[in-house]
């Protein structure tokens, strides 16, 4: 069974995590890289950010303005952690925020920040946290109501993409996903 949404967003530590080649749908995909541990060379992600540009991937990178602005990407991602209002001094043209949230504080300060998209976390139970509380199709929904700006995050593997259908979002985001599965998961994504 596919999934279908207008946005898929892919979480990264490192630019090796990810094959381009599995992506084969244009526009629909964005690659968001948080590496709080050591960045790349910057040489190496302008290539990574080119060979993105070229599949008509938008390449985002996390918690620095400076480095997306110097290296020309399609925007910055805040995390939940991050809440500092200075990103609305970023507006430009094409340079999107996206956010992080896990609770309705959360979100209410992402939109103030000015996040064109906010990735609301967990979805579904995850395995590092078990007994961390999660959302759940049903409260994801009632929360998504409130603003067309949420995107699931968190728990979404390839045995439970079949419930995807049922939330109320115009995409979805991946994490741990991309690393384990990768070709199993691109080839359900439409």
């Amino acid at each position: 069974m596919f999934v279908i949404k207008n946005k898929y967003f892919l979480l990264i530590e490192n630019i090796k995590d990810i094959d381009l080649k599995n992506i084969k749908i244009r526009d629909k995909f964005s690659i968001i890289y948080r590496n709080n541990k050591k960045i790349d060379k910057l040489s190496e992600l302008l290539n990574f950010k080119q060979k993105c540009k070229l599949k008509g991937i938008k390449f985002y990178i996390a918690n620095n303005v400076r480095l997306a602005l110097s290296t020309n990407c399609d925007g910055v991602y805040i995390s939940s952690y991050n809440k500092d209002l200075k990103y609305l001094n970023y507006k430009k043209k094409n340079f999107k925020i996206i956010g992080s949230a896990h609770t309705f504080k959360e979100i209410s300060l992402k939109i103030k920040q000015g996040c064109s998209s906010i990735l609301l976390s967990k979805l579904f139970m995850v395995n590092y946290a078990s007994k961390a509380p999660y959302l759940g199709v049903i409260k994801f929904n009632t929360i998504a109501r409130m603003s067309n700006k949420i995107i699931p995050l968190g728990g979404i593997k390839a045995d439970n993409l079949n419930q995807l259908k049922n939330v109320f979002s115009e995409g979805l985001a991946l994490l741990s996903e991309v690393k384990k599965k990768p070709a199993k998961i691109f080839s359900r994504l439409l």
